[in-house]
């Protein structure tokens, strides 16, 4: 952005430094980093300054705004447990005054900083396609804002707002980043070094949700796990299971990739699947096992020679010594995951939340009764955040009725469509990413929370620009 007022910039040796550190793995991984410090140790206002620096330098000096994707998609994994102003209203760093104001501070010169980037790269980048993904968002955007429009439970004030920011989150970003990067400059893989750098992070997360009081407890030298205790300050374990699972296929990628060593990564990508099942997530472990397999069958398509020898050699190996061990140590296993065993096949309450879903769909068919109203079953009475249905689907019918279903299918068809339209390597793992979130939200509300969005959006972009324009550029 200097550089537009000041050319002379360009040619500095300073410059070529920063915009190499901006574009090299160490960057992603150290926003990465920050963003675990965050959490565990609960230091979100100087971290955030942090970002507010980087981000800002980047933006000043850099080409376009790519210096700004891994701080949107690690933003949201930064609230520590406690101060999470839910469960901690009067401890919460953000109950005080002074740190809200701090915060608003940050947001409001973050804003700023990025709006001045788009305009001068939308000056200097005239020439742009209207987003391929634009008419699906546009049509779940309209289903969203007027899911419960007439109803009797409908209340504008409450309604509107939850409903702009549920499709702002998923697409602000998409639309920021295909409208403020050269993508033909971004290599292929920068969004799977975000990802594994945010699964080192999250790797990091999910061990401090371990030093929660009372999420262990140690009976006759076993130690047990109170799943109920396991929570960040930005979701609970189900929550956490999500992201962890959206971080697995980013290492095996670079198993298919990487000829010297991609057996160690695809090591990584088998601790990552670890990480997902100490989320105690069930279904974050279900659909992430699904996730998981898929990519371990694309690599071994992908990998070449030695290479494909010695993946299959770390998958054999893995299996083994998870059945060796389960019957060595079954009973440290059993104690470890007794949550499991307690809750079995029990639905946590879902099917009462479902059929409330169904029923306020019959009461409203064509729009829904709106977010706020989805089931009856309060969460969080005193939030922003409604009580949501653990469903994709069952959600949209409730909230927007066919309108949204109908919205959210067109939308999901035109993302398929990106995919199948020219395949390649980095679109079909970028798709496993996507497909972890969409999987998960299953049975959790992954889809509907406002975090994972940001991530949503920012994958697609990369899916678009990126990815896609590798295929174009391999196929000539």
């Amino acid at each position: 952005m200097l550089t537009a007022v000041f050319p002379q910039l360009e040619k500095s040796s300073f410059t070529r430094i920063v915009r190499a550190f901006y574009r090299s793995a160490v960057y992603p991984f150290l926003i990465a980093a920050l963003m675990a410090v965050s959490e565990v140790f609960a230091l979100e206002l100087p971290v955030y300054y942090i970002y507010l620096v980087l981000g800002g330098v980047g933006l000043l000096l850099c080409e376009d705004a790519l210096c700004i994707l891994p701080i949107a998609c690690c933003g949201y994994m930064t609230f520590a447990f406690e101060n999470n102003p839910g469960k901690y209203p009067e401890t919460s760093a953000f109950a005080n005054p002074a740190n809200l104001i701090q915060l608003i501070f940050i947001l409001a010169v973050a804003v700023i900083l990025l709006a001045g980037r788009l305009i001068i790269f939308l000056n200097e980048h005239p020439k742009r396609r209207v987003p391929a993904l634009s008419l699906g968002f546009l049509a779940l955007g309209v289903a969203y804002l007027l899911g419960g429009v007439g109803t009797e439970k409908y209340v504008f004030a409450k309604d509107f707002p939850y409903a702009f920011a549920q499709i702002a989150s998923l697409c602000v970003f998409y639309f920021y980043f295909y409208f403020s990067v050269d993508w033909e400059k971004v290599r292929k893989d920068y969004i799977f070094v975000v990802f594994m750098a945010i699964g080192f992070g999250m790797l990091a997360e999910i061990g401090g949700m371990y030093t929660h009081e009372g999420a262990l407890t140690l009976e006759n030298g076993i130690w047990t796990v109170n799943r109920g205790a396991l929570g960040t300050g930005w979701g609970v374990y189900n929550n956490v299971g999500c992201i962890m699972a959206m971080c697995v296929p980013a290492p095996f990628y670079f198993a298919a990739k990487n000829e010297k060593w991609g057996w160690a990564f695809a090591l990584l990508g088998c601790i990552f699947m670890l990480g997902v099942a100490f989320s105690q997530s069930r279904g974050s472990i279900l659909f992430g096992a699904v996730v998981f397999a898929a990519c371990v069958v694309a690599v071994l398509i992908k990998a070449k020679g030695k290479n494909r020898i010695l993946n299959a050699v770390v998958f054999g190996a893995l299996l083994l010594g998870v059945v060796i061990g389960f019957f060595c140590f079954r009973e440290r296993f059993e104690a470890l995951f007794s949550a499991f065993a307690k809750s079995g096949f029990d639905d946590s309450d879902r099917f009462n939340l479902y059929r409330g879903c169904w029923d306020n769909f019959l009461s409203s068919p064509f729009l829904g009764v709106g977010f706020q109203n989805t089931s009856g079953f309060s969460f969080y009475p005193s939030t922003f955040t409604p009580p949501r249905a653990h469903d994709t689907y069952f959600q949209l019918i409730a909230s927007g009725g066919i309108l949204a279903f109908v919205a959210y299918l067109f939308h999901r068809g035109q993302t398929l469509w990106l995919w199948l339209k020219k395949p390649n390597f980095e679109k079909t793992m970028a798709f496993f990413i996507i497909g972890a979130l969409i999987l998960t939200s299953i049975v959790d509300c992954n889809f509907f929370n406002l975090g994972p969005g940001l991530l949503y959006g920012s994958i697609l972009a990369y899916f678009e620009c990126c990815a896609n324009a590798q295929g174009e550029q391999k196929k000539e």
